[in-house]
């Protein structure tokens, strides 16, 4: 395998607004008190934090050319490859991320990314993830495209991972529980949830057992995470920091998550070691600032949970 972790999905430009007291009422304008651009995007959060955990990443998405260097050079940063980014002569997409106290909203602009899923039936882009142990999409996957490319990994050897992020059209398509059933790990946060089975973690542990999710997993921000294994439930608290910017928590929880599987942990070590990247992930602005290298991840997690 040439890489640990192969991650694809929309990439974007952020532009994240923090320290807003409240949100304007129509005609109103606010003013944030910090200002932070970065690379974004659920595959680019996700794909730094395992890149910065010391794992071997490569990013698959795609880009206006215009980007690309400035791209380039930030992913190195994090030890990220980007030979699996694709360039073309259009935008790419942008993100303005408005952070208040304890939530955030996102307007987006998707820009070259409505091309990922024609590039996704590309036997090369089938190729490059087949040589990752693990591939994670941070994306809505195309349910035809999934019903296609998730059984090749499967019998290529790849465990996968998916993180559609908050796509209600996606979550309730007639097809949508085929594509999750066939993803290895399937990582909603809890309003997701709520979504696909209409009641709280009991409801949707209850859906996934009816509906054969073998590892059905879900993120409760400040509150941990819960795992359930056939019928058998698991559960880890997070880790309590001073919380400045929650932009990308779920996707740096995601990278704690495959980080672990990597390593063979069992479900409450996945779950806790997730736990702590999002949670550490939320110390600075922006979604990239403040993600934990392992040295980080193992104090954590010893003074958290064995002391």
């Amino acid at each position: 395998m040439k890489h640990d972790v192969a991650v694809v999905g929309e990439i974007y430009i952020d532009h994240v607004f923090i320290g807003l007291s409240g949100w304007p009422q129509p005609g109103e304008e606010a003013f944030a008190r910090q200002y932070y651009r970065e690379i974004g995007g659920g595959a680019a959060n996700t794909a730094c934090a395992l890149g910065r955990l010391g794992r071997t990443v490569n990013l698959i998405g795609v880009i206006g050319a215009i980007d690309a260097t400035w791209f380039e050079q930030r992913l190195a940063e994090f030890g990220v490859a980007s030979d699996g980014i694709r360039t073309t002569d259009g935008d790419t997409g942008v993100t303005a991320c408005i952070s208040l106290m304890g939530d955030r909203s996102f307007f987006s602009y998707l820009g070259e990314n409505e091309k990922l899923i024609d590039i996704l039936r590309s036997d090369s882009v089938l190729s490059s993830l087949t040589c990752a142990r693990h591939v994670h999409f941070a994306m809505p996957l195309d349910h035809e495209v999934a019903k296609e490319l998730l059984p090749r990994l499967r019998n290529a050897g790849c465990t996968t991972s998916l993180d559609v992020g908050f796509q209600s059209g996606w979550f309730t398509s007639s097809s949508a529980v085929n594509t999750y059933r066939a993803t290895d790990y399937f990582l909603p946060n809890e309003k997701e949830a709520r979504l696909i089975a209409g009641g709280d973690t009991s409801v949707y542990l209850a859906f996934a057992r009816e509906n054969r999710l073998s590892r059905a997993v879900i993120k409760l921000g400040s509150r941990g995470a819960v795992m359930q294994v056939d019928d058998r439930v698991y559960e880890a608290v997070s880790p309590t920091v001073e919380v400045v910017d929650t932009t990308g928590a779920g996707d740096a929880f995601d990278a704690g998550f495959i980080d672990a599987l990597l390593d063979h942990a069992d479900p409450e070590d996945c779950l806790r070691r997730a736990c702590i990247c999002g949670a550490l992930s939320t110390r600075k602005a922006g979604a990239l600032g403040a993600l934990p290298r392992r040295e980080e991840l193992m104090e954590m997690y010893e003074l958290t949970y064995t002391s």
